[in-house]
């Protein structure tokens, strides 16, 4: 992968692809020292690095944006709540930020809106924390509504090494 920093086209279609997915807050979610990872087979985008870290990821299929333990951090300091969140049983928070899965029994409440396939951040239903990010199953309304099967498929825990 070759790493350096965006073009500002770049940086500009980056941001309108994250305002588009996660509810207009593009700007101040990609931050102006990012480096991206170019493909040297294709000359895509493939992830975004800060700070050393794995940012966000590019999805090549579809071109979406996929998130990652240092973005989901930003995100769920930008978002207001309860945008994009599933709020998790405290019981369960070890279990899932050690990289376990979301299970529609753990959660407390989900953001109605979430769709099958969003980006989503599982969070402490008392303390609003991020316990990982990850890759909504169901639904936001199914996911409290009914009590079975799998909710969220985390893709990073915020202890995962």
């Amino acid at each position: 992968m070759i790493k350096r920093p965006p073009l500002p086209e770049e940086l500009s279609e980056l941001r309108v692809l994250a305002s588009f997915q996660f509810r207009g807050v593009g700007e101040e979610f990609i931050p102006e020292d990012v480096l991206v990872a170019i493909s040297p087979s294709t000359g895509k985008i493939r992830y975004l690095e800060h700070n050393g870290a794995i940012y966000l990821s590019i999805r090549a299929s579809d071109y979406r944006l996929l998130l990652h333990r240092a973005s989901g951090h930003v995100l769920n300091k930008l978002l207001p709540h309860p945008y994009l969140r599933i709020y998790v049983n405290p019981k369960y928070a070890p279990y899932i930020m050690k990289g376990g899965n979301v299970f529609s029994k753990h959660v407390v409440y989900a953001d109605p809106a979430i769709r099958p396939g969003d980006e989503v951040l599982a969070v402490n239903s008392k303390t609003g924390e991020l316990l990982g990010v990850g890759k909504a199953v169901k639904p936001g309304w199914v996911v409290t509504y009914y009590k079975w099967g799998e909710a969220l498929r985390i893709r990073e825990g915020v202890l995962e090494d």
